[in-house]
């Protein structure tokens, strides 16, 4: 088997049967070469290969072995850093095509489920509590500014804590925003699935096949350990697991560690009756809860980060213990999956897009947007192969900080600007 195994989780437990794709040997030729075999470069290779090209994807490891089928599955509207810096920093219409581009997102999702019939758990409908009054008023107004500045009118504020209670059965919040147009999904099953609609479409899937070189020029050449591929154009689509291939990028994303961790299965009443309708739930902290139901009625939940390339210690216990301060009455229940990963931020949390001279293209730092954000990146990055770029040339515009610190004080300088975000949840 080429590349190492999908890490021990819920969803690798409950993954569709896929095919294993070879590891990469001798040289190969492609119109394009894509690196990563998640969300982003599966996306981007479809679109190429719709369009008549040849694509070569490459994977250091297995399909969707990274974030892609890690992630806690929740698809979100808008991008982490909110609308409002979007528009300080690119101006009202600006804003408004950047948010048409990130719904494009959610929509080929809902697309690609369908006309590839992908087995996904795709549902709709996501919950944002408030456990502060402040909280409560920002929904308010991003519910207005969403409907009155965007056009987007799937929100619906949620005021006292007995509304909440016909969403989500717990005293946590006060009140909170139902967005009937995000939702959730099984995001191995779904990056599977886009595996097997590429490889249909004509991309060769190279699985243990890691990119140890890049050389440019008017022919971009990618070594991996046992071969090597010559493209005219190339797609970085590694994310924070791209580390120190492409220093030119390296340094506009930090990887975070996040954590999920899935309860044993509740039953269906029992499930049900924390969670009305299967929707996704999160809370509106900077260092936030969120979680939903699985198909088998468990309890999928995610509460942690790390800013360190170590798992938490006792991280069963600890992620427990933010369950349990949702939903008290789950006392008798433990985890029986608990796994994590890393995403990529960016200092500004909007995502990093670009290219690198002519005919190099990237996309990263998704920023916890990742599942909503990657299939329309995607679509853009294939866009601009073919020299259509206005799109991705304003998804560029957006600025991107340097993390300070470089390669070894980064990590805990990031560290400890997140405490101040973390003193400022519990305010």
């Amino acid at each position: 088997m080429a590349g190492e195994a999908h890490p021990e989780s819920y969803y690798t437990a409950s993954a569709n049967a896929h095919p294993e794709h070879p590891e990469l040997a001798g040289e190969v030729t492609a119109d394009v070469c894509v690196i990563g075999a998640g969300y982003t470069g599966l996306s981007a290779a479809i679109n190429l290969a719709e369009r008549g090209l040849s694509v070569v994807v490459i994977e250091a490891e297995r399909v969707g072995w990274g974030a892609s089928g890690r992630n806690g599955g929740q698809i979100c509207t808008g991008f982490s850093s909110g609308n409002e810096k979007i528009e300080a920093r690119l101006g009202r219409d600006d804003a408004r095509k950047l948010f048409d581009i990130s719904e494009e997102g959610k929509a080929i999702i809902r697309e690609r489920v369908v006309r590839h019939e992908i087995d996904c758990d795709l549902t709709w409908g996501y919950f944002i509590g408030a456990d502060k009054r402040r909280q409560l008023a920002d929904l308010r107004e991003e519910h207005e500014s969403l409907a009155c500045d965007y056009g987007y009118t799937q929100t619906k504020v949620v005021e006292t804590p007995e509304a909440v209670r016909r969403h989500v059965e717990t005293a946590s919040y006060i009140g909170g925003l139902y967005d009937g147009g995000a939702g959730h999904l099984h995001p191995l099953n779904y990056c599977l699935g886009l595996a097997q609609a590429a490889a249909a479409a004509g991309a060769k899937i190279f699985e243990g096949s890691a990119a140890i070189g890049v050389e440019a020029g008017a022919k971009v050449r990618i070594r991996t350990a046992r071969g090597q591929v010559s493209a005219d154009f190339l797609i970085l689509a590694g994310n924070a697991y791209l580390g120190d291939l492409v220093p030119e990028i390296r340094g506009k994303v930090m990887p975070v560690g996040t954590y999920i961790g899935a309860t044993g299965k509740l039953g269906e009443n029992r499930a049900k009756s924390l969670i009305k309708n299967n929707i996704a739930v999160a809370d509106c902290n900077f260092v936030l809860n969120y979680y939903r139901l699985s198909r088998d009625h468990r309890l999928l939940f995610g509460g942690r980060v790390s800013y360190s390339t170590l798992m938490p210690p006792n991280l069963p216990k600890a992620m427990r213990g933010k369950m349990l301060g949702v939903f008290p009455e789950l006392a008798d229940v433990d985890f029986e999956y608990t796994w994590g990963g890393f995403v990529a931020i960016t200092m500004e949390r909007t995502p990093h897009l670009g290219r690198i001279g002519g005919n190099i293209f990237f996309a990263q730092g998704f920023s916890g947007q990742g599942v909503a954000f990657t299939g329309i990146a995607g679509k853009v990055l294939a866009e601009a192969v073919a020299g259509q770029a206005e799109r991705l040339d304003l998804i560029a515009r957006l600025p991107h900080t340097t993390f300070p610190g470089g390669r070894l004080f980064r990590t805990p300088t990031l560290a400890l600007a997140m405490m101040w975000y973390r003193l400022r949840d519990m305010i």
